[in-house]
């Protein structure tokens, strides 16, 4: 029934990705909804519960509840947090923090997944611009799913721009990772290397470009609930994260509300892996 290349990657028909986009549109109303209404005083419990009713009023399943013990429909990890952040009631969101809201949806039995870091109120310039960047890395990363590229073209596009921006931290162990019938399939798709290796791109493929940038180190560690990841030196970090579909015609970004049509808004539209050139 899901057909997949020699790599075991799963490929999908052009109807199943239709019905990939239709859950990644679920996702990406709700991170619309959240962004547009985070704000100081909330906590992130507040945020949970609004995404939890966005995604079940559609009709979905949140993906990340239970998932692994996971107790929360979204991950909320505030400014020194990295990733898998537990929404609780225990702190409210002040002016000046940042929040990474990851969240993921299933309908029809098909996965979306996305990420975004809101600034909550005015932010110190320096945070403003890591978020900045690392949402640039993320586009950079999905204009390199191009038919005939290589899976490690996407890090290598990520970590080039990142580098080219400052000193920043890119964690080495947690990256983004295939996507369709499991929220998280095979291939792991790391935010470094270098281009031209791995698997091909063919047009079916969907992945999860999600890279994660910290203000300082690149080393991490997880708390004591298992879950939270936390930067070493306590320097905040920023996490964007897109579903994203490979077709003849360039990336299809199934969790924008475009569709990435604001980004590539050509077919065939992309990055030259080597030279990092844009094909607009």
């Amino acid at each position: 029934m899901f057909k997949k290349n020699r790599h075991g990657i799963q490929l999908k028909s052009a109807a199943q990705v239709e019905k990939m986009r239709a859950a990644g549109l679920v996702v990406a109303r709700t991170l619309e909804l959240l962004r547009t209404t985070v704000q100081p005083g909330m906590t992130p419990l507040d945020l949970d519960v609004a995404a939890e009713e966005a995604i079940r009023n559609e009709g979905a399943i949140p993906s990340f509840k239970g998932y692994q013990g996971f107790p929360a429909t979204i991950c909320a990890s505030v400014n020194d947090e990295v990733v898998h952040g537990i929404p609780t009631d225990s702190r409210k969101l002040r002016e000046g923090d940042i929040i990474s809201i990851d969240c993921g949806a299933i309908l029809d039995g098909w996965h979306g997944d996305s990420a975004i870091t809101v600034g909550i109120g005015v932010v110190d310039p320096a945070l403003t611009e890591l978020m900045r960047v690392t949402e640039e890395a993320m586009w950079r990363g999905i204009a390199a799913l191009r038919v005939g590229g290589h899976l490690s073209d996407i890090g290598f596009q990520v970590e080039r721009y990142v580098r080219s921006q400052g000193r920043y931290g890119i964690p080495q162990e947690y990256g983004g990772h295939g996507i369709g019938t499991e929220m998280h399939m095979d291939p792991w798709v790391a935010n470094h290397g270098r281009p031209g290796r791995g698997p091909k791109f063919e047009a079916g493929m969907c992945f999860a470009i999600e890279p994660m940038v910290n203000l300082g180190t690149d080393r991490t560690r997880v708390l004591d609930d298992d879950w939270t990841v936390v930067t070493m030196d306590g320097r905040p970090s920023a996490h964007f994260e897109h579903s994203v579909a490979v077709t003849e015609d360039g990336p299809l970004v199934l969790t924008a509300l475009d569709g990435g049509a604001s980004r590539f808004p050509r077919a065939g539209a992309g990055v030259t892996p080597e030279t990092g050139e844009t094909g607009l």
